[in-house]
């Protein structure tokens, strides 16, 4: 009895051997999107209100302030903007109201279409083209599905 027990779990565990030592060959494919947004934002800095020595100085940091403001703008629109809103009533009458908003993100193949001058103010328009986005991530991670398995 011993014997055909011992025999048995030999032989399930034999089977089973086979079927976990069975080589494979996975084929991947990459699964690009059907279709690609193009982002746009724009960004503006007032240029009176910029710290610099000259002219020249204020409508660098305006230049800047403007592209930044563009980027936070793209962020908001890939990311989604975060809102904390805290309201306080006393005596039925509203005492304090705070709100605030944040956005958080790496924004990435956005280039800048033209920054132009408008009044006292710089503006900057940035494009974000998705298309390029997806070959950015590719080269680092692509994302892949497989295609076909083999086994041998």
């Amino acid at each position: 009895m011993q014997n055909y027990f011992l025999l048995a779990v030999l032989t399930l565990l034999s089977l089973t051997g086979c079927s976990l030592v069975a080589d494979r060959y996975v084929e991947w494919e990459a699964v690009p999107p059907e279709e690609f947004p193009v982002l746009r934002a724009v960004g503006y800095a007032p240029l009176s209100l910029q710290p610099g020595q000259n002219e020249q100085h204020k409508m660098l940091m305006a230049l800047q302030a403007s592209k930044l403001d563009a980027y936070r703008e793209l962020a908001e629109q890939v990311y989604g903007q975060r809102i904390d809103a805290r309201t306080s009533v006393q005596q039925m009458l509203v005492n304090n109201e705070q709100l605030q908003s944040s956005v958080q993100g790496v924004i990435r193949g956005a280039r800048v279409v033209k920054s132009y001058p408008v009044g006292d103010s710089y503006a900057t328009e940035l494009e974000l083209d998705f298309r390029d986005v997806y070959q950015l991530y590719q080269a680092q991670q692509p994302q892949r599905r497989i295609r076909h398995v083999r086994y041998y």
